[in-house]
């Protein structure tokens, strides 16, 4: 900047100084202060009640376990990883909190962690439920701690994550706070399945990225991946029964290997979450026949996969056999969606079987779906499809079918009348590459609509947002999965008259809008909530809590 020596100096600072402010003061706008009204966890738990104290935790806070379950090496390594989330800015005690008024003394140097069984299986329905105490200490007790008590080492996980959304940092005393204390949380799910599809046949993921989601579906408390690894697109996993088939790649490099899958599995359930496996058939299905042709009707004809011939269903079976050394979950989805049967009938062989079979097209798409599912059944797993085979001959499905809804609305009821177990996944809110979907319409989905009778509600298994890969690769998934999935996340988990009333721009948003700013800050590249556009960038400058 060029200042004339013959003018006086002082005046050009103050106007400047006084330019800056005022400039600031235009852009910047007034502070954003959270309304203290709100409980700022998310999904929100059944009960809780809170006070008015802050207190102070120990950046070397000590973990205690006790109960049956007390050694698990789930809480033990879960409990490490949240310090690294809760003190990432408080590695100890700073040489200036003397200067701002902080001393070494904290009120929560301890968390206590009882868990009542021994047992680590996870499987459907697994008790998650948990209470957490945090308190200061008294005169009864020197030492400050937060308790968390659960029956299974997984309700103890979601304590540690509703522990950690209390614990904030706070810039003026570089210390870890919780504000609003004493806490008293008691909480459970409220529905079973809490689950986020990931399909990694459109566009290959790499194994980093899927642990990422993985980790990040464990701070909203969903707990199954629902994992659509092959498509008519590119088939990448190892099969070792038939290892041809993974030439279905889109190239050598985008694989994933046996142990891969295992890796996968490992890590989610450190984290509470089931990976449900899908194979879709009989359509879906095209890449297969890259490594084994026979498997296509013919060459004009390559899906759905020929059903005349034995050797499909030998696949079939190899596959699941292979995969169950996997996948310990008990359900497994085969897929039965979209499959246009037309070409089956002017495909010469597989035209003559259907008519030594006295088959329609529409009898073989039945007799696929059923025959697939007792090569499921045989290898011990629960068998979930797509509505489609509900909607064509749901008189002959298994009874222990679980029938997942896409299309639209409505279809659960019918499905539950019937006596089987449904998942919903309406196409019209819970499809996550819908982009012009806004988070309200997640967020007020109902899966139980319709469904008045208790008994016929508790066979609603719960429900799944789908993040299918058309247009979402390692660039761009995380910012169309989140925030919006997290909507969908509050309803599955919390209760229904608690987040059912009201205005939700005016009760979920402001929460929303905080949570998404939590995955932010733990490294999970959550899009702004009111985007018009799913996964858009900001549209302007702002705070991450206004936008």
């Amino acid at each position: 900047m060029f200042i004339d020596s013959s003018k006086p100096l002082l005046k050009t600072p103050i106007i400047l100084l006084l330019s800056f402010f005022i400039s600031q003061n235009v852009v910047l706008g007034i502070a954003f202060d959270l309304d203290e009204s709100q409980t700022y966890i998310w999904p929100l738990p059944s009960e809780f009640s809170s006070g008015s104290n802050t207190l102070y935790v120990d950046p070397s806070m000590l973990l205690t376990v006790s109960g049956d379950g007390g050694n698990s090496v789930i809480i033990r390594e879960a409990f490490e990883r949240y310090k690294r989330v809760i003190f990432k800015h408080a590695a100890g005690f700073s040489i200036f909190g003397k200067f701002m008024g902080r001393g070494s003394v904290y009120d929560i140097s301890k968390l206590r962690v009882i868990v009542h069984s021994q047992s680590e299986e996870l499987q459907l329905g697994v008790d998650e439920s948990y209470t957490l105490l945090v308190a200061k200490s008294d005169a009864q007790s020197i030492v400050g701690e937060a308790t968390i008590e659960a029956n299974t080492v997984y309700g103890a996980l979601r304590g540690l994550e509703t522990f950690s959304q209390l614990c904030v940092f706070d810039y003026g005393t570089k210390s870890v706070q919780i504000y609003k204390a004493p806490w008293y949380i008691q909480d459970k799910p409220r529905f079973a399945y809490r689950g986020l599809l990931l399909d990694t046949s459109r566009h290959y993921l790499p194994v980093n990225v899927i642990k990422q989601i993985v980790e990040s579906m464990s701070y909203a408390k969903l707990n199954v991946l629902h994992w659509h690894i092959i498509d008519e697109q590119s088939f990448p996993l190892e099969v070792p029964t038939y290892p041809n088939l993974w030439k279905g790649a889109y190239s050598k490099w985008e694989r994933y290997t046996v142990e891969d899958a295992q890796e996968i599995v490992s890590f989610a359930k450190m984290r509470g979450i089931n990976v449900m496996a899908e194979v879709d058939v009989p359509g879906h299905a095209e890449s297969w026949g890259a490594g084994y042709p026979d498997l296509w009707p013919s060459s004009s004809c390559r899906e759905p996969l020929d059903v005349s011939k034995n050797f499909t269903f030998d696949v079939i079976s190899g596959i699941l056999a292979d995969m169950r050394k996997i996948f310990p979950f008990e359900l497994f989805h085969l897929g039965g969606d979209e499959v246009n049967t037309d070409c089956w009938s002017y495909t010469p062989h597989v035209k003559k079987w259907l008519g030594d079979h006295n088959m329609t097209t529409k009898d073989a798409y039945q007799y696929f779906v059923l025959r697939a599912q007792k090569i499921a059944i045989s290898q011990n797993w629960t068998p979930v499809n797509w509505e489609e085979t509900f909607n064509t001959f749901a008189a002959n499905l298994n009874p222990r079918t679980v029938v997942h809804n896409w299309l639209g609305p409505g279809v659960c009821p019918k499905v539950v009348a019937k006596g089987f177990r449904c998942i919903f996944s309406n196409q019209g809110v819970w499809y996550l590459d819908h982009l012009d979907v806004p988070w309200e319409k997640v967020y007020t989905a109902e899966p139980l609509e319709g469904i008045n009778d208790a008994s016929k509600q508790k066979l609603v298994l719960g429900g799944e947002v789908c993040m299918w890969g058309e247009t979402a690769d390692t660039s761009d998934v995380q910012q169309t999965i989140w925030p919006r999935a997290a909507a969908a996340a509050e309803r599955l988990w919390s209760r229904r008259e608690a987040i059912s009333t009201g205005n939700a721009t005016l009760t979920a948003l402001p929460r929303l809008h905080y949570f998404r700013c939590l995955l932010n800050r733990r490294g999970v590249q959550a899009a702004p909530v009111t985007n018009k556009y799913a996964r858009t960038p900001p549209t302007g400058p702002g705070s991450c809590y206004e936008q």
